[in-house]
């Protein structure tokens, strides 16, 4: 039988999926609260916090990636060029 403590322990890919998945939501509210930002001063602050948690994703990518937990499917060619075609039409619609 297993006790309350082995059923909340969280596995080593777990828990660093869970700071992956932390860091990508600080870098969505930072990147809002620098577009939001009303000073020159509070930018720089977010853009430097924005920063920081994109270099600590980037580590936590790395850990994932090394232990083979984290493995990113490549983008087929059709699949690019299909989002080229995409960005091309809207572009052309702004413009």
């Amino acid at each position: 039988m297993k006790t309350a403590k082995s059923q909340t322990t969280l596995n080593e890919k777990d828990a660093i999926q869970d700071m992956l998945e932390s860091e990508k939501q600080l870098i969505s509210f930072y990147a809002t609260a620098l577009f939001e930002g009303s000073s020159k001063s509070v930018r720089k602050e977010f853009s430097t916090n924005l920063q920081s948690v994109a270099e600590n994703q980037y580590c936590l990518y790395n850990q994932m990636s090394t232990r083979g937990y984290y493995k990113p499917a490549p983008a087929e060619k059709g699949q690019i060029d299909q989002i080229n075609e995409t960005y091309k039409k809207q572009l052309k619609q702004l413009g």
